[in-house]
This record gives structure tokens, sequence and C-alpha cells, in this order.
């Protein structure tokens, strides 16, 4: 696999909730990282006193995080509004050369930041909020 351009991973936001999404305004940084629980079924009956896990068993997880510079654009409109309201809508993680991970995240904090000779500056946080989708590119 070739070296990947950073600026390629996107974070999309479906802006009307019938599949429009849009690419997060701003972002220079995004991160997605996956997860899985272990079930320990060890006993003292595994061999050789090895943990045992149980294959498919506990909860599945994803999270992304994304930092940028704040464009007022309709993407941080949106994901302010998302945040005070309590929403839980479709998002879209393009990940080149890789896929496209697709499902509802809740966004877990907004941060805005800025200093009087620089730009103003914004961190997303998101925690997966149900089953999601894989696409092969």
């Amino acid at each position: 696999m070739a070296v990947q351009n950073g600026k390629d991973l996107l974070l999309k936001l479906d802006l009307t909730g019938v599949g429009q999404f849009e690419t997060v305004a701003g972002l220079r940084a995004t991160r997605i990282s996956f997860n899985a629980e272990t079930v320990d079924v060890t006993s003292l009956e595994s061999a050789g006193g090895w943990r045992e896990l149980l294959a498919g068993a506990g909860v599945k997880s994803a999270s992304i995080s994304g930092s940028g510079v704040f464009r007022d654009a309709n993407t941080d409109e949106r994901a302010r509004q998302i945040f005070f309201d309590g929403e839980m809508p479709n998002w879209q993680v393009i990940i080149p050369d890789f896929g496209v991970v697709e499902g509802r995240f809740q966004i877990t904090s907004i941060e805005y930041a800025g200093s009087h000779n620089g730009e103003a500056t914004y961190e997303l946080s998101l925690a997966s909020a149900g089953a999601l989708t894989f696409t092969a590119l």
C-alpha cells in the first residue's frame, strides 16, 4: 500500500437526515478508533491456565475526533445544533484506499479556542451510537 495523504481522511456529516453528506468544514486533523471489549471465559479447565475469550462477544464501539479552524460554515452550525439538541445523526468517515465507515454518532464534546494573534480553532469528539457499516473502496 502506498503512502497516503492525511488530508484525504474525511469526516462527513449528514446535514439533512436523508443522506446529504458534507465534509466538516475547517478540519485539519481527523482520527477514528475502533474498540471491542473482551469477555473472559477462563476457568480452572483452561489449557495451561491461559486466558480464554468468548468469540464475538463484548461491546463494540468507535470514536472519532477532529480538530481544525472555525469557519462558521453550514457544518459548524449543524454540529453545534446537534450537540445542544442531543441528536445522533449519521456520519461518514472516508479512509483513503481502505473504505467508508458510516453510522450514527453522538457529539460528546466541542471545544473552541483562539488567541489574540491567531485563528479560532475547535476540537470535536464523537462516540458511536449504534451499528456501523463498512464499505470497502
